[in-house]
C-alpha cells in the first residue's frame, strides 16, 4: 500500500485512517454525470479497509483484475468480510443534500426489493437517513463518512462541513447497511466504477503478492 497522499479531483485522501485502528485506502474514485458531452462530478470517493480483508480474500489469490472486475462473488466477500470499514466521501460540486438522500435511498431499496428483504423495518430505517439528510446542504469540500465496524452490521454516517457542527446517524438495520455497502462497493452496479477500479487494481496486486 502506498505512504502518499492520494490526489482525486484535488481532494486529498490520506493513505490511512484511524478510526479504532490503522485502516487502509484501498480504492479512491469519483461519481459523476455526463450532460451534453460535459461530465459534471458530484463527489469524490475513498475506501478503506482493515488490512485483515486479505485474509478474507484468499481465495481470488492471484486472479487477473479483469475477472475480479466481473465476480459478483469476490465483491460480496469484501462486503461481507467481518472486517472494519471506512468510507470516506467528499462534495465536489454543491448540491441539496435531500438530492443525495432520495439517490441513497432508491439505490438501497432497489437493492433489496430484489432480493425480497424490503420489509417494514427496511423502509424506515431508509426514511431516517433520507430525512438525516433532507434538511443539509452539501458546500464544495464538505465530508460524508460512513462507518462500518467489524463486530457488528450496524452504520454510523457522519456529515461534516464547513462552520456546523457534525451530524450524525447510526444505521442499525442490518440489511439497509448492507446494501450502502454494496452501493459503494457492489462492483459492476456500484455508484462509482472508478473506485472499483481502483478497488480491484490495488486489491489484486496485493493478492498477486
Amino acid at each position: 500500500m502506498g505512504t502518499e497522499v492520494v490526489m482525486v479531483d484535488e481532494i486529498p485522501f490520506p493513505p490511512q485512517t484511524t478510526t479504532t485502528k490503522p485502516l487502509n485506502l484501498l480504492g479512491h474514485g469519483i461519481t459523476d454525470i455526463e450532460i451534453h458531452f460535459l461530465q459534471i462530478k458530484f463527489t469524490a470517493i475513498g475506501v478503506y479497509f482493515d488490512p485483515d480483508i486479505f485474509t478474507h480474500l484468499r481465495p481470488w489469490k492471484g486472479k487477473p483484475e479483469t475477472s475480479l472486475a466481473e465476480d459478483d462473488d469476490f465483491f460480496d466477500a469484501l462486503v461481507s468480510a467481518p472486517v472494519e470499514k471506512f468510507f470516506r466521501v467528499v462534495v465536489i460540486k454543491e448540491i441539496k443534500g435531500s438530492q443525495y438522500g432520495v439517490q441513497l435511498e432508491s439505490a438501497v431499496r432497489d437493492r433489496l426489493a430484489e432480493v425480497d428483504k424490503y420489509e417494514e423495518e427496511e423502509e424506515t430505517a431508509l426514511e431516517k437517513i433520507a430525512e438525516f439528510f433532507q434538511s443539509k446542504y452539501f458546500k464544495k469540500n464538505s465530508v460524508i463518512t460512513y462507518h462500518f465496524p467489524a463486530t457488528s452490521p450496524t452504520a454510523e454516517i457522519v456529515f461534516t462541513t464547513e462552520g456546523k457542527k457534525d451530524s450524525k446517524i447510526k444505521v442499525e438495520n442490518a440489511n439497509v447497511v448492507e446494501m450502502i455497502k454494496k452501493w459503494y462497493l457492489g462492483g459492476t452496479r456500484a455508484v462509482s466504477p472508478t473506485t472499483i477500479s481502483s478497488l480491484v487494481n490495488n486489491l489484486s496486486a496485493e493478492l498477486s503478492k
